[in-house]
């Protein structure tokens, strides 16, 4: 495919600020403390260096620590974060490390979580003249699949009907439509639900048909709860019939589990529609609430087969501290129309040792053929996952990356910007969206391949959230979320090494002192 570089729009760039703007500045500031810090830290390791017992005992304790970190199953770039917090900070690092490693808390939940997982692969099964077809195995489609199955019961479908939703406001529309048609149940699961317009309209409609005996949840993450909603809130929808419950509510002890998110974006009614993308249930999301700029954002709806697959990840959510498990909803199968393409829902969960999303992602790097055009509000890359970006480009690929113009977290833009001249000069070609924040996760490559999901690139979607996406081969839709891409392209300042070499000197600072923890954040 041609590179389309005559509709983008060049970045301006920025002047190095004085020196004596920077040390007045907040990061100015910030580094000033570091600096401290780390004299403190130096002061006190002299101190404790005098005591010849306690020198011994600190280096035979960095030794043990060191040996025990890489011989763990872990990122090489996490490691390295993990010895560099050992020199500083010995003790404290190695009883944060052995705290997450011994994972306290959460190893009740991780256990239920394999169990659910067991009990219900045998809800959904595998059509074998699917996984047999002549372009699966030669797209490498059903290696894939092969694999997704390693960590649930993800099957590949055809006769799914897949529409795109370039913005949120759009998915918006569609949802108000097919919540008002639901019958028997809508299962809600949602990372994000603030009071709005939004929200306020969708749960007019939930409690409407609550009140009319149709079975309603709604599941959100329990950050919301010292963020969006009261802690009571469960307990307020289910006055109107609605069941709801937080994951990993909030609660007054020291646990692991807090690491681990639910991210995931999923409405699934009656088993006929399923909802799944970037958007959460909040206005900005639908642009009804500025906040960094015009919030670019994209959704997929499924009607037909592959509808099955997110009711029963909503499931396996939702049972975890259910007394009696329940799968009656994933036998549900309504007939389906005969559609071009084939459709793999499928969940990543951090429980289980497998980067099952970033997995997905590194496939598609590196069986592509012409291009690959991604769109991610966050760029924070593990070693494997910038080493496939460059290789695709490297051997002739387009490799397209979308990224805000105006951030929602600084720290996360300037980890971004720390990768931006390896990526560029291996080929990568990055831009930023002018009009402001790009949240959508999308993957779309040579015309035949897309994944749309929740899925972000940074370490918190690949490692630490439990998150989910829709694999889409030869489905019609991917000419549509091709075709917003360069839409959304028009709109965007393409970065060059001039202006990455006159970025703001307090951002450049800002990314490679985050970089030391990154793999932590």
């Amino acid at each position: 495919m041609a590179k389309n570089t005559d509709a983008t729009v060049e970045l301006i760039p920025h002047k190095t600020h004085g020196l004596k703007k920077l040390l007045f500045s907040r990061a100015g500031l910030f580094v000033l403390l570091i600096l401290l810090q780390i004299g403190l830290v130096a002061g006190i390791y002299m101190f404790v260096m005098r005591f010849t017992v306690l020198a011994i005992l600190q280096i035979v304790l960095l030794f043990v620590m060191l040996l025990y970190l890489y011989n763990l199953d872990m990122d090489s770039s996490a490691k390295l974060t993990w010895a560099g917090l050992f020199m500083f900070v010995p003790v404290p690092a190695a009883l944060m490390l052995l705290f997450t490693q011994f994972e306290v808390g959460h190893r009740k939940e991780k256990k239920r979580q394999c169990e659910l997982i067991k009990e219900s692969r045998k809800c959904l099964t595998q059509n074998p003249l699917t996984i047999i077809k002549e372009e699966l195995i030669e797209s490498g489609t059903s290696d894939l699949c092969y694999y997704l199955n390693r960590s649930g019961r993800f099957p590949v479908y055809e006769n799914t009907e897949v529409e795109f939703f370039p913005l949120g406001e759009d998915k918006f529309n569609a949802m108000v439509s097919q919540l008002k048609k639901a019958e028997k149940f809508i299962f809600m699961e949602y990372f994000i639900i603030d009071e709005g317009l939004m929200w306020g309209t969708i749960l007019k409609i939930l409690i409407d048909k609550a009140a009319q005996g149709v079975d309603v949840r709604v599941m959100y993450d329990g950050m919301c709860e010292i963020s969006t909603l009261t802690h009571d809130y469960p307990l307020l929808l289910q006055k109107h019939g609605i069941k709801c419950k937080p994951f990993s509510p909030i609660k007054p002890f020291i646990s692991t589990s807090y690491n681990y998110r639910d991210h995931r974006k999923i409405l699934v009614i009656d088993g006929k529609v399923a909802f799944n993308g970037g958007v959460n249930l909040a206005d900005e999301y639908i642009n009804r609430r500025e906040r960094f700029g015009h919030w670019k954002d994209t959704a997929i709806m499924l009607t037909g087969e592959a509808v099955q697959s997110f009711t029963l990840m909503f499931l396996q959510m939702w049972n975890m501290d259910e007394p009696e498990t329940r799968w009656d909803e994933c036998s549900l199968l309504y007939p389906s129309e005969k559609t071009d393409g084939f459709v793999m829902p499928y969940c990543d969960q951090p429980l289980d040792g497998e980067r099952v999303g970033e997995s997905v992602y590194m496939d598609i790097l590196y069986r592509s053929i012409s291009y690959v055009h991604i769109m991610t509000p966050y760029l924070i890359l593990d070693n494997e996952l910038e080493a496939a970006l460059k290789y695709a480009a490297k051997r002739g690929v387009e490799v397209q990356i979308i990224l805000p113009g105006i951030p929602d977290k600084k720290s996360a833009y300037s980890l971004a910007k720390t990768h931006y001249k390896s990526l560029t000069e291996a080929g990568v070609e990055i831009y930023e969206y002018t009009p402001g924040f790009v949240h959508a996760k999308i993957f779309v490559s040579d015309n035949q391949k897309a994944v749309v999901g929740t899925i972000n690139l940074d370490y918190r979607s690949l490692y630490h959230h439990f998150e989910c996406a829709t694999y889409l081969y030869r489905t019609a839709c991917i000419s549509e979320i091709e075709a917003d891409f360069q839409e959304t392209l028009r709109k965007c300042r393409r970065v060059t090494p001039e202006t990455i070499a006159n970025e703001k000197l307090s951002l450049k600072i800002r990314g490679r002192l985050l970089k030391l923890v990154a793999p932590l954040m």
